[in-house]
C-alpha cells in the first residue's frame, strides 16, 4: 500500500461554524476539499465479500462513490469508475483500487447522454467480461432561493444526470446481468424531507426512490436485486461547490449526531447491499440520514 493519511475522528471532521470552509466552483473536487473528507483509506479492511465481482460506479471519483469504490476493491471487486471530468480525483481513486490488487478502469463523460451510458456498459463488459454490480451514484445539484432562479435548462440537466441516466444504465445493463446481480441507487433524505432551495435535486431523488421500488419488481424476475441508499448530509465536493457559505457552516448540524456523515461511514452499506449478506433484501430504501431534527 502507498502512503496513507493519518486517521481523524469522524466527529472532528467536516465543516464547523468557526471553520473558514474553502469554497469551490462546480462540480467540485476532492483534491480541493478543506477540510478533507474521509474515504476509509486507512480504516476500511475487506473480508472478500465481493471476491471476483465486477462493478460499475457512477460518480466513483469522489465522495460516496470514491469510498464505495475503495471498499469494493478491498472486498475483492474490479471497479469501473464513471465520472464527468475530474481526472485527478478519478486517477487517485483508481490508484487505491489497484493498490488493493484489483483492476481499475476510469471513464470520463456526461452520463446525462444516452450514448455515454452505452459506452459505459460496453466498456464494463469488454474490460471485465461481465457486470455484477451497478451503483448509480452520480448526481448534480444547485441551490436557489426561489423557483424563478431554477432555469428550464438547469432543471432538465438535473433530471438527465440524476434520474434519466439511471434509467439509461439500468435499461442497458439489466438484460445482460446474470442472476445474483445487484443494482444500487443513491437517493437521499431529500426524497422525503425536501428542502426548497434544492427543488430540482430533491424532485429527482424522490423519482429515484420510486424508480428503485418499481424496477426491483422487474429485476426480481431475472434474479437481480435492486435497492437504494438514502443518505442525509454527507461531506462531499457537492457541498462546498453548490451551497452558500451560511449553509456550509451549519451543514449536518441538524442531525442527531450533530454533524454530516463522512463518505467512509456510508460505504459499508453499499458493500452490504452488493454482497450476499443482503441476499433477501430487494426493493428496499436504506435510510442513512441520522434522523434530521425539525
Amino acid at each position: 500500500m502507498g502512503s496513507i493519511p493519518k486517521t481523524q475522528d469522524p466527529r472532528e471532521m467536516g465543516p464547523k461554524p468557526e471553520f473558514p470552509v474553502k469554497r469551490q466552483p462546480m462540480p467540485g473536487t476532492e483534491k480541493d476539499m478543506d477540510p478533507p473528507a474521509d474515504h476509509g483509506i486507512q480504516t476500511y479492511h475487506g473480508t472478500n465479500k465481493l471476491a471476483g465481482k465486477a462493478a460499475l460506479i457512477t460518480g466513483g471519483d469522489s465522495g460516496i462513490g470514491r469510498a464505495t469504490a475503495i471498499a469494493f476493491a478491498r472486498e475483492g471487486a474490479d471497479v469501473l469508475i464513471s465520472y464527468l471530468n475530474e481526472d485527478e480525483d478519478a486517477n487517485d481513486t483508481a490508484k487505491w483500487i489497484r493498490e488493493a490488487g484489483r483492476k481499475a478502469v476510469t471513464v470520463a463523460g456526461d452520463i446525462g447522454e444516452y450514448k455515454q451510458c452505452e459506452r459505459l456498459i460496453e466498456r464494463a463488459f469488454s474490460e471485465f467480461g461481465k457486470l455484477d454490480i451497478l451503483v448509480n451514484n452520480a448526481a448534480f445539484q444547485a441551490t436557489h432561493d426561489s423557483i424563478e432562479e431554477f432555469t428550464p435548462e438547469e432543471w432538465e440537466h438535473t433530471f438527465r444526470v440524476n434520474i434519466h441516466a439511471i434509467f439509461y444504465l439500468c435499461r442497458l445493463a439489466l438484460p445482460r446481468m446474470k442472476p445474483g446481480g445487484v443494482i444500487i441507487n443513491t437517493t437521499s433524505v431529500q426524497a422525503y424531507q425536501p428542502s426548497p432551495y434544492l427543488l430540482a435535486y430533491s424532485a429527482t431523488k424522490g423519482a429515484i426512490r420510486t424508480f428503485t421500488q418499481s424496477l426491483a419488481q422487474f429485476a426480481a424476475e431475472r434474479g437481480v436485486r435492486v435497492n437504494a441508499v438514502a443518505p442525509g448530509p454527507v461531506w462531499t465536493p457537492l457541498i462546498p461547490s453548490t451551497m452558500p457559505d451560511k449553509k456550509i457552516r451549519t451543514f449536518g448540524k441538524n442531525t442527531l449526531l450533530g454533524r454530516p456523515a463522512q463518505p467512509a461511514e456510508l460505504a459499508p452499506t453499499y458493500v452490504y447491499l452488493a454482497s450476499n449478506d443482503s441476499a433477501f433484501v430487494n426493493g428496499a430504501i436504506l435510510d442513512l440520514s441520522a434522523e434530521l431534527l425539525p
